[in-house]
């Protein structure tokens, strides 16, 4: 199906890059634009993005990094991320996206856990990791681009001297693959990797039901390191569609570049569509919104009242919501003509995955509704290979070929799934895995902490936002604003609790273990998901 869309014969698209052949058969085609709202424009034509692929591929390869090896990358959406990822590929290296927005010791341990030797950075990221330079425990080489960067980092101008030919590396080329770190109930992130391209029987036929077209304009909604943007428009790419990139998310300026390129398909976490239906009408109204085609629903459970807006504000057969994960993929789809019809539910197993669920005791679930619910295992070829260095995360979530993150669910009378609940504690609040294990240890570290339970309570706005409970030490006055400066000096900001409240005890069974279900079950009261 998608070679048929390359127009070119079979033996070609096998000895060439998919964007080698695209750079060839529509050069002039715009590949990836940064329409920024200060006028300023950068856009890459097809053949200019393969030029530019290849000079970061060759230069990467200078460097050392070549098949099966690591490289970091960290930055804001940009024509360089862009680049970088095809230049990944095109050698068989590994890329390896970082969360821009962690704090320097929350990086370091990704960047060292990683045991990336280069890495490739923005501009605006570039200070940080010369900071860390000396406790970089195998990085050798540090490419920074968009910008100005420290003295002792290789810069654009380098990128610009290397080769544009393709790169050479035989047989390797395109078989690397993605490691993504996302975060375990334990508190330290774990590297799912994914080794090789997509597998062609899910990806297409998953596609072909979302009716993915060459013609289709793709538009960045929300950053490309997290899984699910980043895949999107990898797809995209693999299409030959024009990619518009938006740095930072703007909700007025997305319209704005949806009505000027007529962009008609994109990935979003609620978060960031509940703030673009928010916007006043007369500011709507200034911009078509008829283009789009493809909606994905997706990193957070979007409620039904935010469908409704949407669909008044949007095309409604333009909506689709799917259920999945970094490790898992995409599980279920959710389609246009049931978003009003099956509130609650993220739809039915896309082509090819076969879901069952298990109770706790290991034994498969066959019921119908909220009665009969268990945890959620997926057998596709499309689900990870395994977490780096961590063999036993991956087989403790795992039953033969079928795996699970941890989400509760239940099947209704028409196949359809609803997740109810989270095995793990993990929270959602606007598309960002949130991980109370690691804010609980952040929290512990002060002094005047005696125990501390975190977990998500409901938000309108963020699905969930952060919440902690906190036993103070004997003695001590502190206040729900210093936990909270406290945790801000520590972690990302997305993972300091919103609301902070003090107790005089947490719950727990005979054996120690915090009954956080307790804590929650009054935030969470009336309604049937306990989960955002």
């Amino acid at each position: 199906m998608l070679r048929d869309s390359l127009n070119c014969d079979e033996e070609q698209a096998e000895m060439q890059d998919i964007l080698s052949i695209y750079a060839q058969s529509q050069p002039g085609k715009p590949g990836v634009v940064d329409d920024k709202p200060d006028g300023t424009i950068v856009l890459w034509t097809y053949a200019e993005l393969e030029a530019q692929s290849n000079r970061v591929a060759n230069l990467l390869l200078s460097l050392g990094c070549g098949p099966g090896k690591k490289v970091i990358w960290c930055g804001p959406n940009s024509p360089q991320v862009v680049a970088v990822m095809n230049a990944a590929r095109k050698i068989g290296a590994v890329a390896v996206p970082l969360n821009y927005r962690l704090t320097p010791e929350e990086a370091l341990y990704v960047v060292n856990h990683s045991d990336a030797e280069t890495a490739y950075v923005d501009c605006e990221q570039a200070p940080m990791f010369a900071a860390l330079r000396d406790r970089l425990e195998k990085v050798q080489h540090i490419i920074g681009v968009g910008g100005p960067v420290p003295d002792g980092m290789l810069s654009d101008a380098d990128v610009a001297a290397s080769s544009s030919d393709a790169p050479d590396v035989g047989e390797a080329a395109g078989a690397g693959g993605t490691m993504i770190y996302t975060s375990g109930t334990t508190g330290k992130p774990k590297g799912a990797v994914r080794v090789g391209p997509p597998n062609p029987e899910v990806f297409g036929a998953l596609f072909s039901l979302f009716g993915y077209r060459p013609d289709d304009v793709y538009i960045t909604s929300g950053p490309l390191y997290h899984s699910g943007p980043s895949a999107f428009m990898g797809a995209g790419l693999l299409y030959g569609q024009t990619v518009i990139v938006q740095r930072k998310f703007d909700a007025e300026d997305w319209l704005r570049l949806v009505d000027k390129y007529k962009a008609s398909s994109t990935f979003s976490a609620p978060a960031l569509v509940r703030i673009i239906c928010a916007l006043p009408k007369e500011v709507k109204d200034r911009y078509d919104r008829s283009s789009m085609r493809v909606m994905l629903a997706n990193a957070a459970p979007w409620s039904f009242a935010l469908k409704q807006q949407y669909v008044a504000d949007f095309p409604p057969e333009s909506l689709w919501e799917i259920y999945g994960s970094t490790e898992l993929g995409v599980d279920t789809v959710l389609e246009p003509k049931d978003q009003l019809r099956k509130p609650g539910s993220c739809g039915k197993p896309a082509p090819g995955i076969e879901i069952k669920l298990f109770d706790d005791d290991g034994n498969e679930v066959t019921g119908t509704g909220p009665d009969h619910a268990g945890e959620v295992y997926i057998r596709s070829k499309g689900v990870f290979d395994a977490y780096y260095k961590n063999d036993t995360s991956y087989e403790s979530s795992s039953r033969g070929d079928f795996h699970t993150v941890g989400d509760v669910a239940y099947w209704d009378d028409e196949g359809y799934l609803y997740i109810c609940d989270r095995k793990t504690d993990m929270i959602i609040s606007g598309g960002m895995n949130i991980y109370p294990a690691e804010i609980e240890a952040a929290l512990e570290q002060h002094p005047e902490v005696f125990d501390v339970a975190v977990f998500g309570i409901p938000s309108e706005e963020w699905g969930e936002v952060v919440h902690a409970t906190v036993v103070l030490s004997p003695g001590s006055s502190l206040t729900a604003e210093q936990v909270t400066a406290f945790a801000r000096e520590h972690l990302a900001s997305y993972k300091v609790p919103r609301s902070v409240e003090f107790t005089d005890e947490l719950p727990r069974t005979g054996s120690g273990k915090l009954l956080k279900r307790q804590l929650r079950a009054p935030y969470w009261a009336g309604r049937t998901a306990q989960v955002g």
